[in-house]
């Protein structure tokens, strides 16, 4: 699979906050293009195992073989749960940034810094205090938009 998208210019090694967006939009560019091979890949695999499997309902327990089913469904269930959640917010990221800020200040606070920097990573890039002004968001009154 060949990704058609041009490469991000090299940093510029001028200091600053210019520097630091090159730096991040090189680094999104990048795990994006990572991201579109995974999921392509994802996708091969994934109608591989229904097709393999047989019906829908069958793939909990296929996902976990020897397991208990009950064990299996409560597993699948709450996947699901944590993939509905993060579908809302990959749809509308600007509604949830006060959310996001709070859960990755959680898990920082229980020691989880990997995670919690992950989340706080995610919030940056698509939901970032100075949006963009053809995004069409205005000043709120705080300096934050």
């Amino acid at each position: 699979m060949t990704d058609t998208t041009p490469a991000p210019a090299p940093v510029p090694s001028a200091s600053g906050e210019n520097a630091e967006f090159e730096v991040m939009r090189a680094d999104a560019v990048f795990t994006g293009r990572a991201m579109s091979s995974a999921a392509f890949l994802m996708g091969l695999l994934l109608n591989g195992q229904l097709e393999t499997v047989g019906r829908p309902d069958k793939l909990p327990a296929d996902l976990f073989p020897g397991v208990d089913p009950a064990v299996v469904q409560q597993i699948w269930d709450r996947a699901l749960a944590v993939g509905l959640h993060a579908g809302r917010r990959s749809a509308s990221p600007r509604l949830y940034r006060d959310e996001m800020d709070r859960v990755a200040g959680q898990y920082a606070e229980i020691g989880y810094v990997a995670m919690g920097g992950s989340v706080a990573r995610s919030r940056r890039l698509v939901a970032p205090e100075v949006a963009h002004p053809a995004d069409g968001e205005g000043a709120r009154g705080h300096g934050a938009v």
